[in-house]
């Protein structure tokens, strides 16, 4: 893997740079690649920000937030929201209190991970829920943090959407089974989990011209995931054998800390542009390498969400 460092200390640069006080939310911030980009935020920042950390996990969040530096800024702040993103209700409560409360959002961060080998495994809502984790949810955000990113993005700031999963590795869409209802295997919701969020980012960044919407990679990331998985055999994988290989393959794996500092130059500084954008595990564009679905496929995908929220909220 390629040094860090140089975009480690640009990262610095960047926020410490800012004209203005940053606030960033980081969805599923008390785990793995956005824990580590909320630490580096905080990191970077020096503290002076307002970083809200979105997940599950009350302690977990808690340890997090008390290892941030501490701020010189009396308009800091460094809060937790509990979420249950399972649950588009869940969701809509929580960006409903953010809009309420926040002036503005700067950054957007998605990146909650949901690890099973169940079936189809719906949620009350009739979503399953690992594309609810790794799609509805982070739609959903989008759209109920809209307004304070706009603030933002009118003040002149920095306004930007960045969801973490897998441009580059989806697979082709079937528009007549959207939501997988009718054909789903874990290898299936694994190919179109990133194609719905290609499309996505390019139908939010089609309506909101103003405003970067981002889908990045991080590459292959020793983070512990497999050991919060349901599964109880996920579970032994991560706690008896990944200690014997991590040696061996520690070489083509990223840190938290490195993937961190990747996904936070591809957040900060190749995004500049207003526009949809796919980035690699480096941060870096990757344009339309191994891009699925069609202008027609992103319009049913909008349409079909639309459905679901409305189906799911009423």
């Amino acid at each position: 893997m390629s040094s860090i460092a140089p975009k480690r200390v640009s990262n610095a640069s960047y926020l410490r740079s800012l004209s203005y006080f940053p606030v960033a939310v980081f969805v599923g911030g008390t785990s793995g690649i956005g824990q580590a980009m909320a630490e580096a935020f905080a990191t970077h920042t020096e503290g002076n920000a307002h970083i809200v950390i979105i997940g599950r996990n009350q302690a977990a969040a808690e340890n997090i937030l008390s290892k941030f530096p501490k701020p010189s800024s009396p308009h800091a702040k460094h809060e937790f929201v509990q979420c249950d993103v399972t649950l588009m209700k869940n969701v809509k409560k929580a960006t409903d209190d953010l809009v309420e409360r926040l002036p503005k959002i700067d950054y957007l961060v998605m990146s909650p991970g949901y690890m099973t080998m169940k079936d189809r495994d719906e949620s009350a809502e009739g979503i399953d829920r690992k594309l609810a984790v790794h799609y509805y949810a982070r739609w959903k955000f989008i759209d109920g943090l809209l307004p304070a990113l706009k603030k933002a993005k009118d003040e002149g700031e920095d306004a930007k959407v960045y969801s973490v999963l897998a441009p580059g590795y989806g697979g082709s869409v079937d528009v007549e089974d959207l939501g997988l209802k009718k054909s789903f295997s874990l290898a299936r919701v694994a190919l179109v989990a990133p194609t719905y969020n290609d499309l996505m980012t390019e139908e939010y960044a089609a309506r909101n011209p103003g405003i970067p919407f981002v889908h990045a990679y991080p590459g292959w990331v020793d983070t512990g995931y497999l050991s919060n998985a349901e599964s109880s055999f996920l579970r032994f994988t991560s706690r008896a054998i990944w200690p014997v290989l991590r040696p061996f393959l520690r070489p083509f794996f990223f840190t938290p800390q490195e993937a961190g500092e990747n996904m936070l130059h591809g957040l900060l500084t190749t995004a500049k542009e207003p526009r949809a954008w796919r980035l690699n595990q480096h941060g870096e564009d990757m344009g339309t390498k191994r891009h699925y679905g069609t202008p027609e496929e992103r319009k049913a995908l909008w349409e079909h969400t639309i459905e679901e929220m409305k189906r799911t909220l009423n």
